[in-house]
């Protein structure tokens, strides 16, 4: 084999952990995925993490680091399962926006976990109704069961829709009686409203 060739498969089977923890982390959070060489640092990073939990368990459960029952492919199938829990307690933490929280309790940023200030509105506010402005000048009022992650592609998937009238003539909202749903692409909407949902 290429000395090289094999040199590659080994850097791979190294940082196998981090691309999985990373693949975990992006599939469960709307983070636009980085460039290569961003994905590359980000897989060392949480392999090093990784390796860290790794030497945890080892210390715990008393396995030599050298010459113990432990191969190497026997540590590459620990490290996978330890990398996907990493990688889903790092987006659990992201989506709850937990760590930023803590900093910014600590004066040490202003910055939150979300990708966008549009994600972090609606995290914020996801117990609220939303008034949909149209570019067309309609208003369309609803629950907003699905949005999307970034303000210039994807649908809202709004429940008990009604339209708000402005022509003075009364009646109040427009319903749409029978219509389950209702998907809005973002590229129609101009602004949002978030309305505090009555509590009875």
């Amino acid at each position: 084999m290429d000395p090289m060739i094999g040199q590659s498969i080994e850097i791979l089977e190294f940082l196998l952990p981090g691309f999985v923890a990373a693949a975990v982390l992006y599939s469960l959070t709307s983070h636009p995925k980085p460039s290569a060489f961003e994905r590359v640092v980000q897989a060392l990073v949480f392999t090093i993490l990784v390796q860290a939990v790794m030497a945890m368990i080892f210390l715990i459960f008393h396995v030599p680091a050298e010459g113990g029952p432990w191969s190497s492919d026997g540590e590459v199938l620990v490290s996978v399962p330890v990398a996907v829990v990493l990688g889903l307690m790092v987006a659990y933490a992201s989506n709850k926006d937990y760590l930023h929280g803590l900093l910014r309790r600590l004066g040490m940023t202003r910055e939150n976990s979300y990708p966008s200030e549009w994600y972090s509105a609606f995290s914020r506010h996801s117990d609220c109704y939303v008034v949909l402005h149209l570019k067309d000048g309609r208003r369309l009022y609803g629950w907003p069961t699905e949005w999307p992650g970034l303000p210039d592609k994807g649908h809202f998937l709004i429940e008990e829709g009604e339209w708000l009238r402005d022509d003075g003539g009364g009646g109040g909202p427009t319903p749409h009686e029978g219509i389950a749903v209702m998907l809005v692409p973002v590229s129609e909407v101009e602004m949002v409203e978030f309305v505090p949902s009555v509590q009875s």
